[in-house]
């Protein structure tokens, strides 16, 4: 999912997060380990399930152990994924697009339902940049390859304008922020919490958001194999997701106060993130995967990946 986690710095201890529910019971007897699940996360849901512990008490019984292996961006998650060293984690939309691309063994196992609110455009709050048609000829900063960079694209073509008419710089969220506080920059495409710090700390106004542009989903993955071979692992993973999910759904301050610490950002910045949040995580269906198709064709159109992909071969066994 991201370079979003280079903005992040404090991680959460298991304190910060016992006031999560309890999801699972400690069985009496766990069965010896004969398999591992090795979770690599990113700052986010995942480090609230790991801080839980339920995850573990619920594989036990299954002869299931679980490794944790942190890393600050999905590209790298998805390269240990392709190199065979996790087995399971989360990330957005564009990401693996260029895992597919570049040959990972990548299965989509579930996905939350869109978020579009939770990435926008952004100008200074002076700017004389009052509509999307206003972007014509100006300066743009995003991170290459995200998200982001396909919102940008779907949202020149839905007002008539060109990629090319615009100038697209290629900036990290750190970067990319300190571009649009000197001014450097007309406008700034970016997702939470960047979004939300902007908003809060630097007083940038939303230009568009992606709603009714692009969906914005996160998603979980697997190695195809991993996918195949582990099917009940998987289930009771996206279950406690899911679960964490429901939770914060029904407790939105909670949450942000378990994300702030999580991520090292004030709570008002978090709070500001989560109050426009969407919820849910499902199964993959080829309706979602038709998404990512159509994120695979624009960046191959933008020559951004070398070679056609077709998402349904990272299809994990029992789409619908």
């Amino acid at each position: 999912m991201n370079a979003r986690r280079n903005f992040i710095r404090i991680s959460a201890g298991a304190a910060a997060l016992a006031a999560l529910p309890v999801l699972g019971a400690l069985p009496a007897r766990a069965a010896s380990a004969s398999r591992t699940l090795r979770v690599g996360n990113q700052k986010g849901y995942l480090s609230l399930l790991k801080g839980r512990g339920t995850l573990e008490k619920r594989l036990a019984p299954l002869g299931v152990a679980v490794t944790w292996t942190e890393f600050d961006a999905g590209p790298v998650q998805l390269e240990a994924l392709n190199v065979g060293s996790i087995d399971f984690g989360d990330v957005g939309e564009a990401p693996p697009i260029f895992a597919q691309a570049a040959g990972a063994p990548l299965a989509y196992v579930a996905a939350t339902v869109p978020r579009p609110q939770a990435e926008a455009v952004l100008v200074p709050h002076a700017s004389a940049i009052r509509s999307v048609t206003d972007l014509k000829g100006k300066t743009i900063a995003l991170n290459r390859g995200s998200n982001v960079h396909y919102f940008l694209v779907k949202l020149l073509q839905a007002h008539n304008i060109q990629y090319g008419d615009v100038k697209v710089v290629f900036l990290a969220p750190a970067d990319a922020r300190a571009a649009f506080e000197r001014g450097a920059i007309d406008a700034w495409v970016i997702w939470d919490p960047f979004l939300a710090a902007a908003q809060k700390t630097l007083d940038a106004r939303i230009l568009a958001d992606a709603s009714g542009v692009v969906g914005n989903r996160a998603y979980y993955f697997s190695s195809l194999s991993y996918a195949k071979q582990n099917p009940d692992v998987i289930k009771i993973l996206i279950d406690e997701l899911s679960q964490i999910d429901q939770w914060g759904q029904a407790n939105r301050a909670a949450l942000a106060t378990q994300l702030a610490q999580v991520w090292g950002l004030p709570n008002d910045v978090v709070s500001e993130a989560i109050g426009r949040a969407q919820f849910g995580t499902g199964p993959i269906t080829k309706a979602i995967l038709a998404e990512q198709q159509q994120i695979a064709n624009t960046f191959f159109d933008l020559k951004l990946i070398p070679k056609r992909v077709n998402v349904l071969e990272a299809a994990a066994p029992g789409i619908v």
